[in-house]
């Protein structure tokens, strides 16, 4: 999470985007128990569990639809998790 504050760059100021020697395509998407919930449930990765195969697969799906910022995706993902409870 925190290379993606550093990293990123939005316009809301959440994403501080103050490293640019790394690129947003070459960051891993961080999974909780939450994301993974999610995740499992839209079919993106296999099995909801939060650990580093779940992250690389889950960042393979989400470049799917970003490949230059497939990180950018998370915070919905959680969001979907945490407030919706999305099961």
């Amino acid at each position: 999470m925190y290379l993606r504050w550093m990293v990123r760059k939005d316009e809301n100021g959440v994403d501080f985007g103050v490293w640019s020697h790394i690129k947003p395509s070459q960051l891993v998407c961080p999974v909780d128990v939450h994301v993974a919930r999610v995740a499992a449930r839209l079919g993106m990765i296999e099995k909801a569990e939060a650990n580093w195969r779940t992250a690389v697969q889950l960042t393979e799906q989400l470049k799917e639809l970003d490949p230059e910022d497939p990180v950018k995706y998370d915070f919905a993902l959680f969001g979907l998790g945490v407030v919706e409870k999305y099961v």
